[in-house]
């Protein structure tokens, strides 16, 4: 039996795609688009750059009501209260960053195309589970690639499910219809002329699932 996880949310889940200027503009509109959870995610050193973006999108998130989550650094996140850390395969422990984070936090662990791999971490305690990639993605062109019987096998799990890669609003149903209670987005959105359309088109497809 599974554990409510404090990851109850069903939508887009916005990730930012790493150094721009104009991050907390483009992550607003995110947000104001209908964007349900965001993700900072930024691979370069520089750890001052990295922490004043962070507190500034943690402001952002509080003020609209939204978690914030760190791709691969607890210790980032804890230095600005984010809600919680995104951890794949090779960003340590679950159990570590729960002990350094709380019980409280939000812990999604990146799954890959393994449903054994979702198995462990259901059991090791992560709030959410994320597979993918589904589609070819810019971002990661060489990722693993993931089915949608994956998505539908992994239900018997008990934990939101979230979907990765190469997501777009055109392929985004199948998804959700397969039973991703998110989609993962970053290109889709954050490389859209209009930052905000395309966070509302992204989200319409959840509200046109329920009907």
């Amino acid at each position: 039996m599974s554990t409510q996880s404090p990851f109850a949310l069903r939508g887009l889940y916005a990730i930012t795609d790493g150094p721009r200027d104009d991050l907390v503009e483009v992550c607003t509109a995110a947000l104001e688009g209908g964007a349900r959870v965001l993700q900072y995610r930024d691979k370069t050193p520089d750890a001052a750059r990295r922490l004043d973006e962070a507190h500034a999108l943690q402001a952002l998130c509080t003020r609209l009501g939204v978690p914030l989550i760190i791709n691969d650094d607890v210790e980032l996140a804890l230095a600005v209260g984010a809600a919680g850390v995104h951890l794949g395969e090779d960003d340590g422990a679950l159990a570590d960053a729960r002990a350094r984070l709380g019980s409280g936090a939000i812990i999604g662990a990146s799954c890959y195309d393994s449903l054994e791999r979702a198995r462990r971490m259901a059991a090791a305690g992560a709030d959410y589970l994320a597979f993918g990639a589904f589609f070819p993605s810019p971002t990661k062109p060489h990722a693993r690639r993931a089915t949608t019987g994956l998505l539908r096998d992994a239900r018997r799990l008990g934990k939101p499910l979230v979907a990765i890669g190469g997501i777009t609003a055109d392929n985004a149903p199948a998804l959700i219809e397969a039973g991703a209670d998110c989609v993962a987005v970053i290109s889709a959105l954050f490389a859209a002329d209009d930052v905000r359309g395309a966070a509302r088109r992204l989200s319409a497809l959840f509200d046109a699932a329920r009907s």
